[in-house]
Order: structure tokens, then C-alpha cells, then sequence
């Protein structure tokens, strides 16, 4: 049976649309769609791949893993554009909420994922149970430890819902408790970062489509 990555693999265009006629009313819509327009033709600078590429090792190893439901996986490629739109690939990033790290949680955000995935029979390389039941702050700088709660906690906010992208980072951006009547937090930081994370996601997309094209040629 074919393994499902959640959060849905389609193209800008689709995925607009979807935005457009998930959100009421007109001037939310109208908003959500400036800030995915914003970013439509986002591109990776070489500096940037070259930061990231260190860690595909551990997003591609931590995305294999079923937290919630069995078969159904994290994109490792939503975990790329995470990343890129958190911190630029920098694992010493620290913004002015005390997020930390690759993909900027905080504090409490990661202490309570720890404990989650400490009580879970799921057994890590790079990263104990230990290391879970004992999270310190300086330990969000750690990729490893960073990534596997990131992964973690995008399937949980998956499970919750149903993959739809633009609620996802709502719940990452603004907590689990933002997304009211099905819509996501409509304040401006948040429906920038939608924007961002998506025009990452797709630009990924896109380039493993082109991959595969040219591995089909030759």
C-alpha cells in the first residue's frame, strides 16, 4: 500500500484555490491570497540549500516515522520549507518570543512534545528518551532534537487537520487553539508565514518533479 505524506502535494494554483474557497468571509480570502501571491516564485539561493542540505539526513530520517496514523507521514519536504521560513537554516536562530532553533519553538511548545513522544513506544537514533524526558532549552538548538519535535508536532496539527496547509502553520504560527470556524489566525504574521511556508513547499515540490523528469529521460 502507498504511504501517505500528509499535507497535500498539489500545485500553486490548486492550492490557491483551495484557499480561496475554504475562507469566509470575502476580505479574509482576499487577504490570504495577497500573501501567497507574495511568495508564488520564492527561490533557494545556493547559500540557503547549502545550510539545509546538512540536515536532509535528519529530516528525511524523523519524516519516516507514523506518529498518529499508520502510513501517514510528514513531508519532508514541509519540514525544508519550515525550516527556511523559521530560521533560513540557521540552528542558533532565536527570535524575540524565545523560539529556538531550525524551526523556532519554544520553550514550553517543545517541552510538552517531548514528554508526548517520551511516552510513545517509538525508540530514535540521534536523539534518547533521556534527552525527551529531560528537555532544556539550550537542547532546542540541537538539530536533531529541533527537527524530531518539529516533525512531531506538524503531525499532530495533520491529524487535527485533515493536512489542509494554511491551517497547519496557523496552528504552528499561532498556537493550536487559532484556527476558529475552520479559518486560521487572520493576523498579519501569520498570514505572511502561510504564504512563506507555501511558496517553499512548492518551490521543493517542483524541483523533485523536475528530477524526476530528467531521471525519466536518461
Amino acid at each position: 500500500m502507498r504511504k501517505n505524506n500528509w499535507i497535500r502535494e498539489v500545485s500553486f494554483v490548486v492550492l490557491l484555490c483551495f484557499f480561496l474557497t475554504s475562507l469566509s468571509p470575502l476580505s479574509a480570502a482576499a487577504s490570504l491570497k495577497h500573501y501567497v501571491t507574495k511568495y508564488r516564485a520564492i527561490q533557494v539561493a545556493d547559500e540557503q540549500q547549502k545550510r539545509l542540505s546538512r540536515y536532509y539526513y535528519l529530516i528525511d530520517y524523523f519524516s519516516e516515522f507514523s506518529f498518529f496514523k499508520r502510513r501517514h507521514k510528514v513531508n519532508p519536504d514541509f519540514i525544508r520549507a519550515l525550516i527556511l521560513a523559521e530560521s533560513n537554516a540557521y540552528p542558533r536562530a532565536k527570535s524575540n518570543k524565545n523560539a529556538l532553533g531550525l524551526t523556532q519553538i519554544t520553550y514550553a511548545t517543545g517541552k510538552q512534545a517531548a514528554n508526548e513522544l517520551a511516552r510513545k513506544n517509538i525508540h530514535f537514533r540521534y536523539v534518547s528518551k533521556k534527552k525527551l524526558k529531560n528537555l532544556r532549552p539550550n537542547d532546542l538548538y540541537n538539530p536533531a532534537v529541533n527537527i524530531l519535535l518539529a516533525c512531531y508536532l506538524i503531525a499532530k496539527y495533520n491529524a487535527q487537520h485533515r493536512g489542509k496547509l494554511d491551517l497547519v502553520v496557523s496552528a504552528w504560527n499561532a498556537g493550536e487553539y487559532s484556527i476558529i470556524n475552520n479559518r486560521p489566525a487572520q493576523n498579519k504574521e501569520t498570514l505572511n508565514h502561510i504564504g512563506k511556508v507555501n511558496g517553499y513547499f512548492i518551490y521543493f515540490l517542483n524541483r523533485n518533479k523536475r528530477k524526476r523528469y530528467r531521471y525519466r529521460r536518461y
